[in-house]
């Protein structure tokens, strides 16, 4: 059997290498990034070494797919803490109403250590000799019976087969085909939403959770921002402490110093001065994120185009294979999705 090259070493990717080593099948990961895990993002807070998530975080129990995999490569998770009270602030200028989150039968989890210790999980059972880093492919040229693929320094790799794990509006708008892609397929790719595009996400880390200690459960809404939500993020020992959340989208324009203005003084009218005495400030901006984000020509519902039945179909002699979490129709978007793609584009090779 030839070579697999793999494009992305995100989840989708990362999984689809793990099936294919199992199998004894050759592959290769070529991540233009330099690090792993694409929208996957797990940094250590600065204060107290937190493990806060800056991409996906959450997941639940009907997650069957992601589940499976922690369980296969013994990566514990557990429950996203909710004890307390929430707010709710609809205006900035009237107080926030209060309520009580009610019990969830159907509780989200976290990974314990981070989303990223899935993906060391990943990694160590791959082997890293099979992933190059900082390496952004360029084309993609249908040759003979290989494929040949160009990277950004003209280091050309020759294969068999191609999984592609990019969202698709980004492979679309960052590769040339030769041949050109199907214009239908091209189309619903153009407008496919790519999830975690437009988050702006934020951390704040501090040395204990004074909100719990004064009842509440970290969790805000927020239709005033500048934070939409905000949840508690500390770690599964209990040890480490942060409030985690989304800052509004408009606000990826501002500069840093900007930005943190406007929270802290949210955070102090919401919880009180002690939101202010916080160790760390952690953000991701990931509308400038050029791996990720590719701008849109018009307005894209989210999940648009997620899981589409034109993703399920390979091109390029059937040598060219689409993945990632926008492609999966379970749980498009989601880390469900993504491992799902993942198993299932490794599936695919040598049928």
């Amino acid at each position: 059997m030839g070579l697999t090259i793999i494009l992305g070493a995100g989840l989708s990717g990362l999984t689809a290498a793990y099936e294919l080593k199992k199998r004894g099948s050759p592959f290769l990961i070529l991540e233009a990034r330099s690090r792993l895990g694409g929208r996957i993002h797990t940094v250590s807070g600065a204060g107290r070494g937190t493990p806060i998530e800056m991409g996906a975080t959450w997941f639940g129990s009907k997650h069957l797919h992601l589940l499976s995999l922690l369980a296969e490569l013994n990566v514990p998770y557990f429950n996203q803490y909710g004890e307390g009270v929430a707010l709710m602030e609809t205006m900035s200028f009237a107080p926030p109403q209060k309520f009580e989150v009610p019990p969830n039968d159907e509780p989200y989890h976290r990974v314990v250590g981070g989303s990223k210790a899935l993906l060391d999980a990943l990694a160590v059972a791959i082997g890293m000799q099979h992933i190059r880093l900082n390496t952004t492919v360029r084309s993609v040229r249908l040759e003979g019976e290989g494929v040949l693929l160009t990277s950004q320094d003209g280091q050309v790799y020759t294969c068999q087969a191609v999984i592609s794990t990019l969202p698709p509006r980004l492979l679309l708008q960052s590769v040339r085909f030769e041949p050109a892609l199907p214009e239908a397929l091209a189309q619903v790719m153009a407008s496919t939403h790519t999830w975690m595009s437009e988050s702006v996400k934020f951390a704040l880390e501090y040395h204990n959770p004074f909100w719990r200690n004064k009842g509440y459960s970290g969790t805000i809404f927020s239709q005033s921002g500048p934070a939409t939500e905000v949840y508690d993020h500390t770690d599964a020992e209990g040890s480490a402490f942060a409030l985690k959340g989304f800052l509004a989208g408009e606000l990826a324009a501002f500069r840093q110093e900007e930005r943190l203005r406007l929270l802290t003084r949210q955070m102090d009218r919401l919880l009180g001065a002690e939101a202010s005495d916080f160790l760390a400030y952690e953000e991701k901006i990931w509308p400038q994120d050029p791996f990720t984000h590719a701008a849109y020509d018009s307005y894209v519902l989210p999940h648009q185009n997620n899981g589409h039945p034109l993703f399920a179909k390979p091109v390029m002699d059937g040598r060219f294979f689409l993945a990632g979490a926008e492609t999966s129709p379970e749980f498009g978007g989601y880390m469900d999705g993504a491992v799902f793609s993942g198993r299932w584009a490794a599936g695919q090779i040598g049928l």
